[in-house]
């Protein structure tokens, strides 16, 4: 791992997206709630923060973090794309992008497995970093956040 001890002590935030393609009918059915396995926004909102909390588990070399926030919401783009976006923040000498990385991949592949008895053929992707706040390096928009 990078040694950050003697990094200064800053607010970190970022925000990560992933979108789902699948076919219409399935998203109406997330939208609806009336899949068999139950509410997909929730359960996979509860994956997405789980992950957060186990990133380091699943990264070899990240940091092991102390969040404050992590949160994940989603927003259907169009009738057959559902975009996740998730949030982590703390004080902290490293920052979480990986965190929220970590958040929506988990939360996508969770979407997945909640309908893939009804739509095998859903799509994960493009999953990327939209923005990031503190530490040295500053601010990150990525030019493309948000277009799918």
């Amino acid at each position: 791992m990078v040694d950050v001890a003697s990094k200064e002590v800053t607010l970190r935030e970022a925000c990560a997206e992933a979108f789902v393609r699948m076919q219409p009918e399935t998203l109406a059915l997330i939208r609806d709630r009336r899949l068999a396995k139950g509410d997909v926004f929730e359960v996979a909102r509860l994956a997405g923060i789980m992950a957060t909390k186990r990133t380091a588990d699943l990264i070899p070399l990240c940091h092991p973090l102390g969040l404050e926030a992590a949160s994940l919401d989603f927003e259907p783009v169009d009738e057959t794309t559902l975009r996740i976006e998730a949030r982590a923040s703390l004080h902290g000498r490293t920052g979480v992008e990986m965190e929220a990385l970590t958040a929506v991949s988990v939360a996508a592949l969770t979407v997945y497995d909640m309908c893939k008895a009804v739509d095998r053929a859903m799509t994960i992707g493009p999953i990327r970093l939209v923005e990031k706040t503190g530490g040295k390096s500053g601010t990150f928009r990525h030019p493309q956040a948000a277009e799918g």
